[in-house]
């Protein structure tokens, strides 16, 4: 994996965070939260990293040959 390729994945993985934090504050939106829910979401708009995400970027650092397994 060369430098392209991790710019590339970095690239999506913060595409995909902000089509989360889009949808997310579209569904506060239709159910209606209060203002400050809203305010807080926009001024702090990154999604909070999960297992799944956690496991994916090891699974991603795995298959790269020059990056150790973590133990």
């Amino acid at each position: 994996m060369d430098n392209r390729d991790r710019l590339i994945l970095a690239l999506a993985a913060q595409l995909r965070a902000e089509r989360q934090t889009r949808q997310a504050f579209a569904e506060a939106v239709r159910s209606g939260l209060g203002r400050e829910v809203m305010v807080a979401m926009l001024e702090d708009p990154v999604p909070a990293i999960t297992q799944l995400d956690l496991l994916a970027a090891d699974a991603v650092a795995a298959s790269a040959p020059h990056y150790p397994r973590a133990a």
